[in-house]
């Protein structure tokens, strides 16, 4: 492709893009195809002969958006916000044609000095202190693998340079919440503690984890011999948005010598709020965290911001140096690929620094502030309504609630309300996820949409008692 033929379809696919987003709140949130129906559409055998790029926007129209669930529809309340805000996707486009690479300062330097400056640029709208230093990963299940990484090593004073966790005389345990994300037991399976040695500590009636339980099971690890390791809080659970007592969580964690990490992916946005920090209040004392700038703040996913108190540790573990990246200056500047698991890195900063000048912190605020203010509207009539139950407290964007008809329970409510949550989804109007609280199935709303209004949030409540008293 010439820069010539690069421009014509350039411009096609920003006027596509942008009449994508003008038109979505017409479509489908949720895709209607049958499993295997989008193969079908498409030839076995790549083309022998090129095609023009015409031809692969009819199939755009015709094949591929018929297949998508549409994260940016004002009705999609699935999963969590997934916002790529325009802005940022300019910048994210910009990185992809810009095609750099950060294997070290040098390979390109404004990619490491931008990352830098935008990550201490969130650290401040965010409230943290000047001792945080951060770093763009790609997700949260990579930050936390990152965090569990270098809790191993100072746990175990560097095994990885001798024999690893092989060599070591004791196991070593990792601590988290029942209601804490999968990616943390799968972080501590991939680091090597193996599900033997990682604890899920019981939650209060809040969902929360119990800082007395938490420090009950270290001391019995202790007794057995075992070597506490780690502990991972969560500020915003995937499932219900439930706070973990972090303050409280630290105090377990400073005394027993733990690392301590503050899974924040989801809520962390929020900080850029001062009425919501007391969410993560005691969060100095963590040694890690990480919050997910491609969830509710607004960036193009992925960009996954991960933030140490000890950097010197991080890069110690994950250091990499071989000859043909080294270079006179490495005395002076950051080589991120010493910063996280892969050596080369995309321009992610770009999409970060295009959002936050384009919206301003203002900007970001007054939008989160809408959507918290609608998940309140949508609690109050949850809770106004007869036959409805808002499951868990709601204090971010999400809501746990189900519908509750008189003479149904156990088995019989959970194959109601996953009934009715497939009949919204069915509908093509409102994508919801249904979930499992308490050991019974109930129904996420997780507002955050960038286009979702007032206007969105009543046509779902209404969406919503009407299938959940329909039939099939």
């Amino acid at each position: 492709m010439t820069p010539e033929e690069f421009r014509r379809s350039g411009h096609q696919l920003i006027d596509w893009i942008a009449d994508y987003r003008t038109r979505i709140a017409g479509l489908p949130v949720r895709s209607s195809v049958a499993p295997g129906s989008l193969r079908a559409q498409l030839p076995a055998m790549p083309p022998e002969l090129p095609e023009s790029f015409d031809q692969i926007f009819r199939d755009l129209d015709a094949v591929i958006l018929p297949g998508l669930s549409h994260w940016q529809h004002p009705s999609f309340f699935g999963y969590f916000p997934a916002n790529g805000e325009l802005s940022s996707v300019l910048g994210d486009y910009l990185s992809t044609g810009l095609g750099v690479l950060g294997l070290s300062w040098q390979s390109s330097p404004a990619l490491t000095e931008l990352e830098e400056v935008t990550t201490d640029w969130v650290r401040q709208m965010v409230g943290l202190s000047p001792a945080w230093s951060g770093v763009i990963q790609d997700t949260a299940s990579t930050s936390t693998l990152v965090a569990l990484l270098c809790a191993r090593e100072r746990a175990s004073n560097y095994s990885l340079a001798r024999g690893g966790l092989q060599g070591e005389p004791a196991p070593l345990v990792v601590y988290c919440s029942a209601h804490a994300h999968s990616s943390v037991e799968k972080a501590a399976l991939l680091a090597g503690f193996g599900r033997d040695h990682l604890r899920q500590v019981p939650a209060d009636e809040l969902h929360a984890l119990r800082p007395d339980a938490l420090a009950a099971t270290i001391q019995a690890d202790c007794a057995r011999g075992l070597v506490p390791c780690a502990v991972v809080a969560t500020t915003g659970t995937t499932t219900c948005t439930a706070l973990d007592p972090i303050a409280a969580i630290a105090a377990v964690a400073r005394e027993h010598s733990l690392w301590f990490h503050v899974d924040a992916a989801m809520a962390g946005s929020a900080m850029i709020l001062p009425e919501c920090r007391w969410m993560w209040e005691g969060v100095e004392a963590a040694d890690s965290l990480v919050l997910n700038a491609h969830k509710w703040l607004g960036v193009a996913f992925d960009c996954s911001l991960y933030y140490v108190r000890d950097p010197q540790h991080l890069v110690r573990v994950m250091s990499t140096n071989p000859s043909y990246l080294q270079s006179s200056v490495d005395g002076q500047v950051k080589n991120l690929r010493d910063w996280g698991i892969p050596l080369g890195r995309r321009f992610r900063a770009l999409k970060l620094w295009c959002l936050i000048r384009e919206q301003g912190v203002a900007g970001l605020a007054a939008r989160l502030r809408r959507d918290l203010a609608n998940a309140q509207w949508l609690a109050a009539q949850f809770t106004a309504a007869p036959g409805w139950r808002l499951l868990a407290p709601v204090p971010l964007q999400t809501l746990c609630l189900r519908h509750e008809p008189p003479g149904l329970a156990g088995e019989d409510l959970d194959r109601h309300t996953l009934a009715w949550a497939e009949r919204v989804n069915r509908s093509g109007q409102a994508y919801v996820t249904p979930a499992i609280l308490d050991g019974r199935w109930m129904v996420r709303v997780s507002i955050g949409a960038i286009p979702t209004e007032r206007s969105h949030m009543e046509a779902l409540w209404g969406l919503l008692q009407r299938e959940a008293v329909s039939k099939d």
